[in-house]
């Protein structure tokens, strides 16, 4: 590796080469009246719009050419938008009889049609996003400004930026978009959480990357943290032919000495269940329900609640599905829930811990879980709390499920607390699931969505660790499975460290499971156990994933 090297933190597996491409900045709002000095020529700036319009038109084209399912159909309707005659006779008229200058008087055309689609509501209303993305790439076309968003480039490309937003991550296209690099974030951000989940190699706290130049050829190792420039030949002939070599998982989860270690999916919402069930998984080991109560004004009711969950039982007939309970509070807020503002609402009423203030909310659940489970009798179906710090609250849910004829109830393991009590609190609870992204949030300090303490929040950390060690101790007392279900899964080489450490089961991103299973079916238990002991003693997160990857070449061999 050479001095000029960027290291940063692996959040996303796998290694990817191409030129560097920056997220550009923001698109500013021209000022408003700015108007054409005296005799300018009002037509030829009139004409400038609509051959930005072309421009922008033609480029999106290109690029839906190169893309392929919902980003190709994305970029040919925000084409088809960028030519749209009435935005672009609008923004003309505005130019001719206000003397606007042509940047202006797009952004006025483009409001116009906005409020107007805002006011038809439905499906026009959904188009609002289409057209502030189009005034946006024509004011920077008519202003000679980088357009805005994710670059469009007739050719695959590394994106390079301070941090991406939610929204903007989940629209990349892995065949354009083959790598991700970003200065701030951590392990656990949503950048991280996304990357992971449309399978992006992607590496971030990375200072430095943003002085990397445009167009600099970039290899980025998403699991060991790395960005290289200007790789030499040999290293990017070994990153292609690695990436065209295709890994499926049998649905067999199970060690090189045939200790068997279920690989499951994490599951958001009933549209991703089908596809989740067609990649292998030995079932759903997270079922987040927060998808049904988002963006209301009041809790779905029973019956809305029954049928989608329905939707994602029916898929894993034969299988088991986890179920987690609402998680609202934190970075997930509904306001129909939390009226009074909190100060630290990472440590507040969030999980669980809604239902004492609103018990209604966990009763409908429950009842909309147990109609569903009876419903598909060919699934087992599983129900967990989650933000679960004492026994009381533990034996208190468990009765709940109880009432309502659901007999398989857990707990989520999140608070130091809850891996502390692991022990007492599974003498209640038939199992228990770590949720490592919070769990290292709370163990750290260290909020999970701050790129400053990116180096905190890693769930290599040598005292997170201990703490999964301490629950699966506590479920090996009292008989009952541990699995993980948090982002620290779905790494293959951290994968080792969980099972060597008693985990009996690991729920990723469906994406995720070929390679952890093609690690862990290489790898024999002994050796998970040693290399998990190693990483719990180590001194810090850096030298437990070094000494955890020297101890498993299979890594570089199948380039994870």
């Amino acid at each position: 590796m050479g001095s000029s090297s960027v290291v940063g933190i692996g959040v996303s597996p796998g290694r990817a080469v191409g030129p560097a491409v920056h997220l550009p900045d923001p698109v500013a709002e021209p000022p408003a009246g700015r108007r054409l000095p005296p005799g300018a020529d009002r037509q030829a700036a009139a004409q400038r719009i609509a051959a930005s319009a072309d421009a922008v038109r033609d480029e999106l084209d290109a690029a839906a050419l190169a893309a392929e399912g919902d980003s190709a159909a994305l970029l040919h309707a925000t084409a088809a938008m960028a030519a749209d005659p009435s935005l672009v006779a609008d923004a003309q008229q505005r130019v001719l009889e206000e003397h606007l200058v042509p940047e202006r008087a797009v952004w006025e055309a483009a409001d116009a049609v906005s409020a107007q689609f805002e006011a038809l509501g439905g499906h026009l209303a959904e188009r609002v996003r289409d057209v502030v993305d189009v005034r946006n790439r024509l004011v920077a076309h008519l202003t000679d400004q980088q357009a805005p968003g994710v670059p469009v480039r007739p050719h695959p490309y590394v994106l390079v930026a301070q941090d991406l937003a939610p929204a903007l991550t989940a629209t990349l296209d892995p065949q354009r978009v083959v790598a991700v690099v970003t200065a701030a974030g951590g392990p656990t951000s949503h950048t991280a959480i996304l990357a992971r989940a449309r399978g992006i190699p992607a590496v971030v706290a990375a200072p430095g990357v943003l002085d990397v130049a445009e167009g600099t050829v970039l290899l980025v190792d998403g699991a060991a943290g790395t960005v290289t420039p200007d790789p030499s030949d040999d290293a990017v002939r070994r990153v292609r032919a690695l990436a065209g070599a295709v890994r499926t998982f049998d649905g067999d989860g199970r060690t090189a000495d045939g200790h068997r270690v279920e690989l499951l999916a994490n599951v958001g919402d009933p549209a991703d269940a089908q596809a989740a069930a067609d990649s292998g998984a030995q079932g759903v080991g997270l079922f987040r329900t927060e998808f049904a109560f988002l963006d209301r004004t009041q809790a779905p009711d029973v019956d809305e609640q029954t049928a989608a969950y329905g939707r994602v039982l029916s898929a894993f007939t034969g299988r088991k599905v986890v179920v987690r309970t609402l998680d609202a509070g934190a970075d997930k807020p509904l306001p129909f829930l939390h009226a009074a503002a909190e100060t630290n609402p990472a440590l507040g009423v969030r999980g669980l811990r809604v239902a004492q203030e609103r018990p209604d909310v966990l009763e409908d659940q429950l009842t909309a879980i147990a109609r569903a489970a009876a419903a598909h009798p060919g699934t087992t179906t599983w129900v967990m709390a989650p933000m679960v710090a004492t026994v009381d609250e533990t034996e208190q849910f468990v009765a709940a499920c109880a009432r309502h004829g659901l007999t398989t109830a857990g707990i989520m393991v999140e608070v130091p607390s809850a891996a502390l009590l692991a022990g007492p609190m599974l003498a209640h609870a038939r199992f228990a699931s770590i949720g490592t992204n919070d769990l290292t949030q709370y163990t750290m300090a260290a909020d999970r969505l701050l790129g400053a303490v990116a180096s905190l929040s890693d769930a290599w950390q040598p005292a997170v660790l201990r703490l999964v060690e301490s629950t699966a101790l506590g479920g090996a007392a009292q008989a009952r499975p541990v699995g993980v279900c948090g982002e620290a899964a779905a790494d293959p080489a951290l994968a080792v460290v969980l099972v060597g450490l008693g985990v009996t089961s690991l729920s990723m991103t469906p994406r995720a499971l070929p390679d952890v299973a093609a690690v862990l079916a290489a790898t024999d238990l002994a050796t998970c156990r040693v290399l998990a002991r190693r990483a719990a003693d180590s001194s810090s997160a850096a030298d437990a994933r070094a000494v955890v990857r020297a101890g498993l070449p299979v890594l570089d061999a199948l380039g994870l």
